[in-house]
């Protein structure tokens, strides 16, 4: 269980404020809110690329090797796209098998393009390069950050296929944030909703539409479900 209490962090006139959040391991976790909510700064506290001001984050045993982000644009190693997936192995100590990074190329739609240079990729192929590149090493939390926002139908779709296919092999605690409410709904397990820098209400998909007689829940729905 990934616990986080009594967690502020104040930046300019945001305030983000989780009294008391409790994570479930090894399934799927959906965040979902309006703009400006906190999804992103809950993230990156998450993660280590925030300090919180007060409270407790704990991860039990794991460490910041054991967790990995994709973000929606995503850095690439001015390197090619075969070494772009050796690296995290690289700095983990981890055996760099051929077959391995060449099973991953090839899921993503990417063979051929071993020897291409990384950053040459098109958007949609960065984006699945860098999925591969944060699942690659088996991390036990992955957080995936609006990553699926401006990707073709194609892409997600594939993205989805490779999520299912690791919970039903060796299953992962996944974090999603996205506005895409129809694959939040297809892929969660549990729904975090956040207004105004907190945790307004966690459930799964059918409670989060049992609340939907909240006005802030109702105008999200309206907006980002009924649009997809």
């Amino acid at each position: 269980m990934l616990k986080i209490i009594k967690l502020e962090k104040k930046i300019g006139d945001f305030q983000l404020n989780i009294n008391d959040l409790c994570l479930e391991e090894k399934i799927i976790h959906g965040v979902i809110g309006n703009n400006g909510s906190g999804k992103s700064t809950l993230i990156k506290l998450m993660t280590g690329l925030l300090k919180p001001d007060t409270g407790i984050m704990d991860f039990g045993t794991l460490t910041k090797r054991d967790i990995v982000i994709t973000v929606p644009r995503p850095y690439m190693l001015h390197d090619t796209v075969y070494n772009n997936l050796t690296y995290p192995l690289k700095i983990r100590k981890q055996a760099v098998k051929k077959e391995t990074i060449m099973e991953w190329i090839d899921r993503c739609g990417l063979s051929g393009k071993e020897k291409q240079y990384a950053p040459s990729l098109s958007s949609g192929e960065r984006q699945k390069l860098s999925l591969a590149r944060a699942l690659i090493f088996e991390p036990k939390v992955v957080f995936i950050d609006e990553t699926m926002a401006n990707m073709d139908p194609d892409s997600v779709v594939l993205f989805e296929q490779i999520i299912s296919d690791i919970q039903l092999k060796n299953p992962v605690t996944w974090i999603i944030v996205s506005h895409q409410l129809t694959h939040i709904y297809k892929l969660c397990e549990c729904i975090h909703f956040m207004d105004a820098g907190s945790i307004l209400t966690s459930g799964t998909p059918e409670e989060l539409l049992q609340n939907a007689d909240n006005p802030v829940i109702r105008q999200y729905m309206s907006k980002y479900l009924i649009g997809n």
